[in-house]
């Protein structure tokens, strides 16, 4: 799903620059469809795939998807703050694929404010969207050059002016506080929570993130050892410490085993294009070059 988020967030900005607007959210939903689709089949249909990412047979597994985002996305409506889909749900699936907002360069409050509008996709209780919308900022301001102690500062900031932000704040100051006793543990870690839910999950992440700075891989071996729900955490720990220090800084022997790890690398690429090497990609008029609006169409 996260990489479904990159595609999505690409066809905006293609949607944005050849047709003049766009609305984020909903070029998200249908990215999202896409994405439930690969949950359906067993690959591609012919003639049937929607741009490059959906043509990528990799993409058609199924690896636990949470029942929140399989029902929200299988609602007939896109789901919004009005009227979110799962209004009790907040599990950690909308925090999990929400990094990529943080990577727009528009600001903190932008990736919050679309973080948000597709969280309630499928988590529709405040912690679950605001905890993505946490997310988000905190990776914008990362990488706006912040530190992840600091980011996360802000984000608490951010969340005192939501009625229904106490909770994650609440998680997120306990994750700083329990940072500040050392290098971390199992049991630091698991006073936190277990990571089913969204502030938990995140608030385990910033910690082991926070507690271990400069050693990426003693922060994502916190983050996947734990009796919890380790996979998202160290999901999410992962892409706090790739904002922060960037790829070399990530075992390089980990990463040559991580499943789809070349289309990952390809995914991240074009959104740096999009994003900051756009007239690589445009052609007089600022529009999307043919290639470009074929491998990634603005809608």
């Amino acid at each position: 799903m996260t990489l479904f988020t990159v595609e999505g967030l690409i066809r905006a900005s293609v949607r944005s620059r050849s047709r003049g607007i766009a609305d984020p959210p909903a070029v998200l939903w249908r990215a999202y469809q896409r994405w439930l689709t690969t949950q359906r089949r067993t690959g591609p249909a012919a003639g049937e795939v929607d741009g490059w990412l959906a043509a990528q047979q990799l993409m058609y597994a199924r690896r636990a998807p949470g029942n929140a985002c399989l029902s929200g996305l299988g609602r007939p409506e896109m789901g919004t703050l009005a009227r979110p889909a799962n209004p009790d749900s907040k599990g950690c699936g909308a925090v999990m694929r929400s990094a990529p907002f943080g990577l727009l360069r528009r600001g903190p409050e932008t990736s919050f404010d679309h973080a948000v509008a597709c969280a309630v996709f499928t988590h529709g209780h405040p912690s679950g969207y605001l905890a993505a919308g946490a997310f988000a900022w905190i990776v914008a301001a990362m990488v706006d050059g912040a530190g992840i102690t600091q980011a996360t500062a802000s984000a608490l900031g951010r969340l005192s002016a939501e009625r229904d932000g106490k909770e994650v704040a609440r998680a997120l100051r306990a994750a700083l506080g329990t940072a500040a006793d050392g290098a971390p543990t199992a049991e630091r870690v698991e006073s936190l929570g277990a990571g089913w839910v969204a502030e938990e999950a995140l608030a385990i992440a910033v910690y082991c993130a926070v507690a271990a700075p400069d050693d990426p891989q003693t922060a994502l071996l916190a983050a996947v050892n734990h009796s919890g729900d380790s996979d998202s955490t160290g999901a999410i720990c992962g892409n706090l410490v790739g904002a922060a220090l960037g790829e070399p800084a990530l075992p390089a022997a980990w990463l040559k085993e991580l499943a789809g790890y070349e289309l990952v690398g390809q995914v991240a690429d074009d959104l740096v294009t999009e994003i900051e090497n756009t007239a690589t990609v445009s052609d007089a008029f600022g529009a999307a070059t043919p290639a470009w609006s074929t491998r990634y169409p603005g809608s």
